[in-house]
């Protein structure tokens, strides 16, 4: 694994000179543009936040005067900012500030970091976690269902708050007694279309939600937060926008997509990146039932606010849920969950609703589908819409995952210019459960088939769902070149690997094409924004 050092720059103020002189300049430079080469070049001019010239120390020379900045690379790898192609934005930086579970390798770890927390909580505050994966664990305890441990030890050590602890995929959740008893679970509650409350022989809840059977709480705690002072709460979020940006740039992620917002987030964005206090640049889907989105979504439409730091020309919906919570929507039944095929999470009417409020106004339509099922039904939907619109061929329209393919849809992808939206540091976070879930057959012909989809045209974007995973893009473009684990070395079916080539476009110029943003950023050419990382 590469160790890296990352510096930024591209962040400055428009220079008010009228000359032509440089900003900054970058010199020594081994220069990575991308999608062109450079002969002889080693040297980069900056002008005003954008890249004035590419070439020579000697090409470069004449823009350079006593206010000029000057960069030495020493020769190091000089490439375009990352951009994280699928993130959750404030999600991340929630993800900072919460329990934080991403790393933790059994139970008994979670309980003791919720025990601490609840000792210096106040009775009836709401304990909120994230990051925990039953099957990345060390160990499970001995009473557990599909691995999932009871929640008693947990309900233990907080019987005076209720705690909610999601999933690292985010679609399951655990709960405790407290928060079980104030959402008014029993053992009488019925699942919820597109949920499961998972139960034990008694029928009793073991504390583990599903998918939409997470909802039971959302109500409850909505009501907690609105007994809060919304300064506080707006503080409490700015605070994490803050850590999202600081973990971003520490990672050399200039860019950021962000998979989902509510119209209250968007707002915020757009008014942080008019008084000029965004650090990354961002890229927002807008995210709320079709109900809420008609008629409205439209005026949340932004392009290139604040000098290039905010744009929101998309709307995201979902079909299902996630492998290692089951709710991965399949054709076939999970091999470790007999006559079980997964969840559809959102009715098909809504989704097909939403693609059509997507089209009228010409915003991206960038869809959540994870089983092969789920992926299936996405493509029906995108084919309606652009068969029966033949002459706009260029939407551009995504599925966000795309995880697990039949190889008869692979080709579907190329032929409508569908955008498969992956991450690859889930290829290899996942490897150690998705044979057990899909058999070797299913894993591998369609788990992250990223070469089968190459091979046919398609453009593959990067990322990584972060906080679902490590928002690091090193460590998922290393998934994406070996397909192999850092900590054990277990390769998941090679043969699908990307070239190193093919890894850095999908974290570059294949995400910023993904957003039509391809003529701004994501290589090294004039009249770009001046992005950039450097790496040993």
């Amino acid at each position: 694994m590469l160790k890296y050092v990352v510096f930024m720059i591209g962040l400055m103020l428009c220079s008010c000179s009228k000359d032509k002189m440089a900003d900054m300049v970058i010199t020594n430079a081994n220069i990575y543009a991308v999608d062109t080469t450079y002969a002889n070049a080693n040297t980069i001019a900056i002008k005003g936040g954008l890249i004035l010239k590419v070439g020579s120390e000697e090409d470069i020379k004449p823009l350079i005067d006593k206010n000029t900045e000057i960069i030495d690379a020493n020769g190091n790898f000089v490439m375009p900012g990352f951009i994280e192609g699928h993130g959750h934005y404030s999600g991340l930086g929630y993800s900072l500030i919460n329990l934080n579970f991403l790393k933790t390798r059994s139970w008994e770890d979670i309980v003791s970091a919720v025990g601490q927390r609840a000792k210096e909580t106040k009775p009836g505050e709401w304990i909120i976690g994230r990051g925990w994966h039953q099957e990345k664990w060390d160990s499970i305890p001995r009473q557990n269902m599909y691995n999932y441990p009871f929640h008693y030890t947990l309900s233990e050590v907080s019987p005076e708050n209720p705690v909610l602890l999601y999933h690292a995929s985010g679609h399951a959740v655990y709960a405790n007694q407290k928060a079980m008893e104030m959402a008014g679970i029993n053992k009488e509650t019925p699942n919820p279309v597109g949920g499961e409350i998972v139960r034990n022989a008694q029928g009793e809840a073991i504390g583990v939600f599903e998918e939409r059977a997470m909802g039971a709480f959302r109500q409850r705690y909505n009501e907690y937060i609105s007994t809060l002072d919304k300064k506080v709460l707006d503080s409490v979020w700015y605070s994490a926008i803050v850590k999202a940006e600081d973990e971003c740039l520490s990672k050399g992620i200039t860019s950021f997509q962000d998979a989902g917002s509510s119209f209250d987030e968007l707002d915020k964005y757009e008014k942080l990146a008019k008084e000029g206090k965004m650090r990354v640049r961002l890229w927002a889907m807008a995210r709320h039932p079709a109900k809420e989105l008609e008629g409205k979504v439209g005026n949340y439409k932004r392009i290139n606010v604040g000098n290039n730091f905010y744009t929101c020309n998309a709307i995201k919906s979902e079909v299902d849920g996630a492998l290692g919570a089951f709710g991965a929507w399949l054709l076939e039944a999970y091999n470790d969950k007999p006559g079980f095929k997964g969840q559809n999470t959102t009715d098909i009417y809504d989704v097909k609703k939403i693609a059509d409020i997507a089209y009228e106004n010409g915003m991206q339509f960038c869809v959540h589908a994870i089983g092969d099922r789920a992926n299936r039904v996405v493509l029906d939907i995108y084919e309606g819409i652009m068969s029966k619109n033949p002459l706009k061929k260029d939407l551009r329209w995504r599925i966000e995952h795309a995880q697990h393919l039949d190889t008869l849809d692979i080709p579907r992808f190329a032929k409508y210019g569908i955008i498969a939206s992956m991450q690859g540091i889930h290829c290899t976070s996942d490897a150690p459960f998705v044979v057990k879930r899909l058999g070797t057959e299913r894993a591998r012909l369609g788990a992250y088939a990223w070469r089968s989809l190459l091979d046919k045209g398609v453009v593959v974007a990067n990322g990584t769902d972060a906080p679902v995973e490590d928002v690091d893009p090193i460590k998922s473009f290393y998934a994406s070149v070996t397909r192999r684990r850092e900590d054990t070395g277990l390769v998941f079916f090679p043969e699908q690997r990307m070239t190193r080539a093919e890894g850095l476009y999908s974290y570059t110029l294949g995400n910023a094409f993904a957003a039509f943003e391809e003529k701004i950023k994501g290589s090294i050419r004039p009249g770009k924004v001046a992005d950039f990382v450097i790496i040993s």
